[in-house]
């Protein structure tokens, strides 16, 4: 690849990474773990912390506190090289698996939690005969079976193959 084209593609990942990294804090990710995940998911070969390091300018804490987020969620794994010490770092690149495991890890993060305090406020509350009792316990029925089903539907697009996914959503949305 020549000097001019491969400057340009820096370019081009960098433009991604640093847009990534803004979607992320939109969908509750920090820019740094987001830009960690677009830097990986696009470099053909696993990359050091430091490496990492220098192509994002951050301090090794925060590298290595958002490499193993990332490896938590189960987004990139740890990688070892014979005759090296270092860990290298590879994304999931399968856009079908990493949609598939944030789903996971969402649920298991936000989700259950969220679920467990619905029904816990629904059973707390049914005995309850107030007016304002009988209409906040409905109220944690109605969120308790909404957030449920949507969790359930989630599960079930999540473990869903690829192609059964989409036939699915062109019936849908179609």
């Amino acid at each position: 690849m020549s000097e001019k084209a491969t400057t340009n593609l820096q370019s081009i990942r960098d433009e991604f990474v640093a847009q990534w990294g803004i979607m992320g804090t939109q969908w509750g990710i920090n820019r740094t773990m987001a830009q960690i995940h677009a830097l990986l998911m696009t470099s053909p070969e696993p990359l050091s912390t430091d490496e990492v390091m220098d192509e994002l300018t951050i301090s090794r804490g925060n590298a290595h506190t958002n490499l193993k987020e990332l490896v938590g969620w189960g987004l990139i794994r740890i990688l070892t090289k014979k005759g090296e010490r270092k860990e290298f770092f590879e994304a999931e690149k399968d856009v079908w698996e990493m949609f598939r495991r944030i789903c996971q890890e969402r649920k298991r993060r936000e989700i259950d939690p969220a679920l467990a305090v619905l029904t816990r406020c629904k059973e707390e509350t049914e005995g309850m005969d107030s007016a304002e009792a009988m209409a906040f316990n409905s109220q944690m029925k109605e969120l308790e079976e909404f957030v449920s089903f949507g969790a359930k539907m989630s599960e079930r697009v999540g473990g869903m193959q690829h192609g059964k996914a989409m036939q699915l959503a062109m019936k849908l949305f179609g």
